[in-house]
């Protein structure tokens, strides 16, 4: 990790800190990742049993990111409460249009605000950072401002180098974590989300971290499935005994076609474009 910027980063956190003081309490929106995961030592450092992380219950979330993310909460005495959430029982979500961010984070803060007023929680947060404002795909943040959801890490000016510098001094084991979305985004938009896809994309996908890949997405096209990894490891793919091994595994779980994507692993390939809100 670059240390030319440390006192930048302090400075931030400790910025950081004294908000979370001025909130009371919070509950804070947990998935595991670099951002959140911060957000969540954080806010319990400072907070203690007056921080409560939420993590959502989802099937466009993987059982093994599900698992890791409460054996983090474990592992570092959070209050931890995980919550099922609804989505999929939304029709706005399953058609899976430019806004699909929206109706499932729409959700997830309608659940934590009802959970924040049974628990008398002045605050509710989530892991939005300075660099996601640039980012006109992340639909989310308009349901968080319709639920008076902050957030305090773009509040401070945090960008996620800054926060995995962070997360490393801290001992967190996402600190070099790779970039991770829901496995809804790996369907086409436009194309209709149903249970049985997004299992097929999450076993596909297991193969690929089982295989040792870091930055990948198995992008679900029908019987196609399209593999993104990081050009760095095209070579380690297209090694005759690897390739074999991933489109047979591949196959098995039902596609009938195991195609590598030359342009490399990118994010929001399969979105639509979309105007800023």
């Amino acid at each position: 990790m670059n240390e030319t910027t440390s006192e930048t980063p302090r400075e931030k956190e400790r910025q950081l800190q004294e908000l979370l003081r001025q909130y009371g309490n919070v509950a804070v929106a947990y998935s595991g990742g670099v951002d959140s995961t911060y957000l969540a030592d954080v806010a319990h450092e400072t907070l203690g049993s007056r921080a409560r992380m939420i993590l959502a219950d989802s099937p466009s979330v993987p059982r093994s990111e599900l698992a890791e993310a409460t054996a983090v909460a474990r592992e570092r005495d959070w209050s931890l409460t995980v919550i099922a959430t609804r989505e999929f029982s939304d029709e706005a979500f399953l058609k899976n249009d430019p806004k699909r961010c929206y109706f499932c984070k729409n959700e997830l803060f309608t659940q934590m605000r009802r959970y924040a007023e049974d628990h008398d929680i002045a605050v509710l947060a989530y892991g939005e950072t300075a660099d996601d404002v640039l980012d006109p795909t992340r639909f989310g943040k308009v349901a968080a401002a319709e639920h008076a959801v902050v957030a305090p890490l773009q509040q401070v000016g945090l960008v996620k180098e800054e926060i995995r510098l962070l997360s490393h001094r801290r001992g967190l084991p996402t600190w070099d974590k790779a970039s991770f979305a829901c496995l809804s985004s790996r369907i086409p938009t436009g194309t209709r989300l149903t249970l049985t896809d997004l299992s097929k994309v999450e076993r596909a996908e297991e193969v690929l971290k089982r295989l040792g890949f870091y930055q990948y997405r198995a992008r679900h096209h029908g019987e196609l499935c399209r593999i993104e990894i990081d050009v760095n490891d095209f070579g380690k793919v297209l090694d005759p005994e690897m390739r074999s091994r991933i489109v047979q595994e591949l196959k098995a779980i039902g596609y009938r076609y195991v195609t590598l994507d030359l342009a490399g692993y990118r994010t929001g390939s399969t979105a639509a474009p979309v105007r800023p809100v």
